[in-house]
């Protein structure tokens, strides 16, 4: 059941896996996450995230005193990341057209997106509460432009290749 340890995930054995028919053969775990390169990077990005979240909070509590006006900054705060979040798939909009492929774009998570940003946006106008429903727009939007680019460029299935013979 050593497998199954949950300290198991977090870290990895030094040297070759060691057996339970081989108890001599020990091994000290050390956090995966210290050799590999992409994985430090995402782990410095997302300290780097948590960084900002905290300096937001910090600047509501601290020097933002009243209330109402807190929830306003608050509420545009959290407009521009939603938006910033509903944009950020049009960046790979040049490789998209320039290989006209979707390849590297969800279909699902494109329709989820569609959906999420849709029902926010109804709930918002139905609220009348402008932080909801203006941030949620550009997320149809961008949708909407996903899916016209599925529509123009179908995805190609990959080609099935058969096994050599030895």
């Amino acid at each position: 059941m050593r497998a199954f340890h949950p300290l198991h995930v977090f870290c990895r054995p030094l040297g070759p896996p060691a057996h339970a028919d081989h108890p001599e053969c020990e091994q000290y775990p050390v956090p995966a996450l210290s050799h590999h390169g992409c994985q430090r990077t995402v782990l410095l990005q997302t300290a780097a995230l948590l960084g900002v979240l905290l300096l937001g909070y910090s600047y509501f509590q601290l020097l933002v005193p009243d209330w109402t006006s807190r929830l306003r900054q608050l509420g545009l705060f959290c407009s521009i990341f939603t938006i910033s979040m509903y944009l950020s798939p049009l960046a790979d909009l040049v490789k998209i057209i320039q290989t006209k492929s979707t390849q590297c774009l969800s279909f699902s998570l494109t329709v989820a997106t569609l959906l999420a940003s849709a029902s926010w946006t109804l709930y918002g106008f139905r609220l009348r509460d402008l932080y909801i429903m203006v941030p949620n727009i550009p997320g149809v939007l961008t949708s909407l432009i996903r899916l016209g680019l599925f529509w123009q460029y179908r995805q190609v299935q990959e080609k099935s290749y058969s096994l050599l013979q030895t």
